[in-house]
């Protein structure tokens, strides 16, 4: 068995991450809205991902969403948890957690400047652990330290306002923000989300 040193997969890491930086060079955020019956539609729509304990140094995730509103993305995140968590569930829940507290926040701002929302807001998560802790009052010894904190999922979704769908990791948006993923993935979603900038020269 031949080991890696941490210098060798650092550099590897490394490659990819100037890999990535070469081929969105001349890529840019993408800001084309949605208009329906020549009437902007507020519509906003949210995807969380999470890796599970991937840091061997202090074993906490990566969580990342990102948020769209008429599929223009507005709102994104990638960052290490402050906690660590026991179980990808939990993971997951944690970032949906600070997802749907974005997206709360987004729709406030539109709403004070007399911009309705639609509702309910569709949010896809990868994990069924995680739409299930955010769509039931039980909990266990594994969860309960989380509960108070991102109770408010349960009311969300129990009121309509957030519409939680599971998607796959492949087909997940945010998947790319938190992980390494194949080349035909990033090609699947970067198109998303962002665009050449030759389309408006």
């Amino acid at each position: 068995m031949v080991l890696k040193s941490p210098a060798l997969l650092a550099h590897k890491e490394m490659l990819r991450i100037i890999k990535f930086v070469l081929d969105t060079a001349t890529m840019g955020s993408k800001l084309v809205p949605i208009f329906a019956k020549g009437q902007l539609e507020q519509r906003l729509l949210g995807a969380s991902n999470s890796d599970w304990a991937d840091d061997k140094d202090n074993r906490k995730s990566i969580i990342t969403f990102i948020l769209f509103l008429n599929r223009v993305p507005i709102l994104w995140r990638s960052e290490q948890a402050s906690i660590v968590a026991p179980s990808t569930a939990v993971a997951e829940h944690i970032v949906f957690g600070e997802l749907a507290k974005q997206i709360l926040f987004v729709a406030q701002i539109l709403h004070s400047l007399g911009i309705p929302v639609q509702t309910p807001v569709t949010v896809h998560v990868d994990n069924m652990g995680a739409i299930f802790m955010s769509e039931n009052v039980s909990s266990n010894q594994r969860t309960r330290h989380i509960d108070a904190k991102h109770r408010f999922l349960i009311d969300l979704t129990a009121e309509g306002f957030l519409d939680v769908v599971f998607t796959n990791s492949e087909n997940n948006m945010s998947n790319g923000l938190s992980e390494n993923v194949s080349k035909e993935v990033s090609e699947r979603h970067t198109p998303k989300f962002m665009a050449d900038k030759s389309i408006v020269d």
